[in-house]
């Protein structure tokens, strides 16, 4: 599985060639489509339809997931008490991405520092 962060999904929105390149990478891994936890998208829209146009073509192609259970939550809660940094979003980014999943982020150090403390969450830099 492949869970998104908001720099992940800011970078891999960009009509960019790397961006393009990170896309067929992943599809070849088969690891597409995405997972976008909804906390993402306030990190990540303006809320200003003209700004987010490239964002919300972008989300077409990915898997929402609205659902983050208590546990889920809590699982959060512990990996940023064991990292000792990280915001709460990240922290549910990779809690999602357990077990085995990757996390796509332009935020090394935070979200490897929580992945550290997970169960077998990879990261992806962007």
């Amino acid at each position: 599985m492949l869970v998104l962060d908001s720099g992940g999904l800011s970078r891999l929105s960009a009509r960019t060639k790397t961006a393009l390149s990170l896309i067929r990478a992943f599809k070849a891994q088969e690891l597409w489509p995405p997972v976008v936890p909804t906390m993402v998208l306030v990190e990540s829209l303006y809320g200003d339809p003209r700004r987010d146009a490239n964002t919300h073509r972008f989300l077409k192609m990915c898997i929402i997931d609205a659902s983050v259970s208590e546990s889920t939550a809590r699982r959060a809660a512990e990996l940023r008490r064991r990292a000792r940094s990280g915001s709460a979003v990240g922290a549910l980014v990779v809690a999602l991405a357990e077990p085995g999943g990757t996390v796509v982020t332009g935020d090394r150090a935070d979200i490897e520092a929580l992945a550290a403390h997970a169960n077998r969450v990879a990261v992806a830099v962007v």
